[in-house]
């Protein structure tokens, strides 16, 4: 837990991936071919409670979807990146664009495409149902399952280390 803690104290940036982070990975389509996902209300507190504690967040997907889109307006995610086939070239422009280092980025994940960033950054994080090989590069694997609240897990657990959590659950 030290290292977490040390860690944990220089996040500036918490970046997500979206299928299988923010949802379960299921992509369903109705009768029109309207793209449907799940996103788990408590992730989205988290997220709010994350930007209360001074910390940025992003989204890096490698799919286009207008549904991502609306639902990261609505958190304010300030910065959303689809189509991301690189998702290391779009994590190192966003680096470039606000002057951040490695080690103030958490970036969580699910799944190989997510490998290379996951390298990259100092608090790399994963989701229970992610290949051996994707958890063995994390320092912190979720309890909570993609889409069910794995993003709040962590925004409160580095708000937390960060001595942050309280007064922003007091402000509520």
């Amino acid at each position: 837990m030290k290292v977490l803690s040390l860690k944990a104290q220089k996040i500036k940036w918490f970046i997500m991936d979206v299928d299988g982070v923010l949802t379960d990975g299921r992509i369903i389509y109705d009768n029109k071919g309207n793209e449907i996902k799940n996103f788990s209300v408590k992730d989205g507190l988290g997220i709010s409670m994350l930007h209360k504690g001074g910390i940025k967040t992003a989204i890096i997907t490698g799919r286009n979807s207008d549904i991502v889109l609306k639902r990261a307006e609505e958190l304010k995610i300030s910065e959303i990146y689809q189509n991301a086939d690189k998702k290391l070239d779009i994590y190192n422009l966003l680096k470039k664009k606000y002057k951040f280092k490695d080690e103030e980025a958490l970036y969580i994940g699910d799944d190989y495409n997510d490998l290379p960033v996951l390298k990259k950054v100092h608090f790399p994080v994963t989701v229970p149902e992610s290949p051996e090989i994707v958890k063995r590069e994390c320092i912190y694997v979720t309890k909570k399952e993609g889409g069910n609240g794995a993003v709040r897990e962590v925004a409160e657990l580095i708000l937390s280390l960060q001595g942050k959590l309280n007064q922003i659950i007091e402000g509520f």
